[in-house]
């Protein structure tokens, strides 16, 4: 299992180098031992774009492979996996899709999720999903939150139907929001009813239980 993981990583970096597109998943291969050195460091993934599926997919395979390393280690061999994160949100089922491999991930690696620039919509719920004591914000990021965002269009029956899916979808952000921090039910509701962007200092994004320390 491991070589063929090792194998889509290898080929998704290749691809990347040759289309010279943006980034999103930085990763040193000597870390990951596609050059022979499986102990060395850095383990780090980025995401330094929007959330959707194909640079999901990117990051999600590096996190497998990051992750497989440790499942057989013993304790103090574990390494931990560095996630740095500066997005202005993206797809709500992509955020999701990553959010539960990180839980998964998280069994056997520690995830040191860290916010830098901007950290937003999509973006706050992974960058609580780090390991607590372990997430960490930029003293000059900014945090937004919002209400799920949606635009469908088609006869009443099925626009009734898109409102209740929506209205799930929101329930459920604000569950994940809600075990991740500090923050209750209530606060949500009442940030994602004003209707508008609530935005964040780094300070209060650290109170409220999103990040643990400012860097």
């Amino acid at each position: 299992m491991i070589d063929k993981i090792k194998e889509i990583v290898k080929s998704a970096l290749e691809e990347l180098q040759q289309e010279k597109k943006d980034k999103i998943v930085i990763l040193d291969p000597d870390s990951i031992g596609l050059a022979g050195a499986a102990e060395s460091e850095p383990r780090i993934i980025g995401l330094f774009c929007e959330i959707i599926d194909e640079k999901v997919a990117e990051i999600v395979q590096a996190f497998l492979f990051l992750n497989e390393s440790n499942i057989d280690a013993s304790s103090d061999k574990k390494k931990p996996i560095e996630f740095y994160i500066s997005t202005y949100g993206g797809n709500a089922d992509d955020m999701f899709a990553l959010y539960d491999v990180i839980r998964q991930v998280k069994k056997n690696t520690e995830v040191h999720t860290i916010g830098m620039g901007k950290v937003m919509s999509a973006g706050v719920l992974l960058l609580a999903s780090g390991t607590k004591e372990k997430r960490k914000i930029g003293k000059n990021c900014r945090v937004m939150i919002h209400s799920v965002i949606a635009g469908n269009h088609g006869s009443i029956h099925s626009l009734l139907n898109e409102m209740e899916a929506v209205e799930q979808l929101q329930k459920t952000y604000i569950d994940c929001l809600v075990a991740e921090t500090k923050m209750t039910k209530k606060q949500l509701k009442n940030m994602l009813e004003r209707k508008v962007n609530v935005y964040l200092s780094a300070e209060e994004a650290v109170k409220l239980g999103i990040a643990d320390i400012i860097i």
